[in-house]
């Protein structure tokens, strides 16, 4: 399987992570990468460079508004002397009969969810490389590659249309699915990060052409806590669309493996051309966010199950933070998919 990579990811390299009132470096660190990159050498899997798209397939998902902020986002906030080395929001509006902010503050709490998604001079670069990195993988499966892979940092499954949070910026899988609905009347994204794929969710909540399922630890006890629950079943034109399959905190092998056979038949029965997987490691047994508990078998298990869905895939790298088998998990997930096509 081919993998498409860049190193212009490196240039964002947040620090700041608040976790139950502690400050820590955040687990979203550039060695990820290194990580990964690793368990592709191992797997064999030939790199890629990325096609440079422009703003084309990120206006597909993000709206103009948002994607000025974050290209002028760096330059507003320096500009006003006297500033911390990342943007972190001091105000979250929660927008009822709210007016858009002018100053950059303002419109820096507008668009974040969060504080887990800090902002610094290579973010927006970083971000855009990304989404470069899932458009050039979903344009060679229209081309016709069986399945490629896509190492994407930042990862994106948490951003919304307008709204970054959780790490994301930019919605990485969401532009690899409208990109792939170039060609294809349905594309479905099957998300197995161990966080429920809320900003995915949210832009395509009203669709009814993307099929959006995601299986992660239970959003009572665990981020994002207000999205990712079983009755969020998609509105609209896109009621139906939406499936959410929250798995109590600790779940391992089988318990994982009986969801994704549960999502399976969701999606064959959506019948789409094209399948994107949101591909969160942090399910492992061994991940510092420690929600669910999959093994690296397990991982092999999982590959080998999303491969006999028999759809042409994009692999969207999300999370997986810093442990002894990241690269290993990855080597497996998409090993276990090569062994069953």
């Amino acid at each position: 399987m081919k993998a498409v990579y860049t190193e212009l990811h490196r240039s964002h390299d947040p620090q700041f992570f608040l976790v139950r009132g502690v400050v820590k470096r955040t687990t979203e660190q550039p060695e990820r990468a290194d990580r990964l990159l690793a368990g592709l050498k191992a797997g064999k899997h030939q790199l890629v460079e990325p096609t440079v798209f422009g703003q084309g397939p990120r206006a597909r998902v993000h709206s103009a508004g948002y994607l000025s902020f974050l290209a002028e986002a760096w330059d507003a906030w320096s500009a006003l002397g006297d500033v911390g080395p990342e943007m972190i929001g001091n105000i979250h509006p929660v927008r009822n009969a709210a007016t858009y902010p002018t100053h950059i503050i303002g419109r820096l709490g507008w668009h974040t969810a969060d504080t887990a998604a800090p902002i610094g001079p290579g973010t927006w670069a970083a971000a855009c490389a990304a989404t470069d990195v899932a458009a050039t993988a979903a344009q060679m499966v229209m081309e016709g590659e069986d399945a490629v892979y896509a190492l994407c940092r930042p990862p994106g499954h948490h951003a919304y249309r307008d709204i970054a949070g959780g790490f994301c910026f930019l919605n990485n899988s969401a532009v690899a699915a409208a990109h792939l609905r170039l060609m294809h009347e349905r594309v479905a994204i099957l998300d197995v990060d161990v966080h429920h794929g809320n900003g995915t969710q949210g832009i395509f909540y009203e669709r009814g052409d993307v099929l959006t399922v995601s299986i992660h630890a239970d959003p009572a006890a665990f981020y994002p806590f207000v999205w990712g629950y079983a009755h969020e079943r998609g509105a609209g034109p896109g009621l139906g669309t939406n499936l959410n399959i929250p798995l109590p905190i600790g779940t391992g092998d089988d318990g994982y493996l009986a969801a994704l056979a549960t999502a399976q038949k969701t999606i064959e029965a959506f019948a789409p051309g094209a399948l994107v997987i949101a591909l969160g490691l942090d399910a492992s047994e061994h991940d510092p966010l420690a929600g669910l508990a999959v093994t690296t078998e397990g991982f092999r298990r999982i590959g080998a199950a999303i491969a006999r869905i028999g759809l042409p895939t994009v692999f969207v790298q999300e999370g997986g933070y810093l442990s002894d088998i990241l690269g290993d998990n990855l080597t497996a997930v998409l090993g276990g998919f090569e062994a069953a096509r």
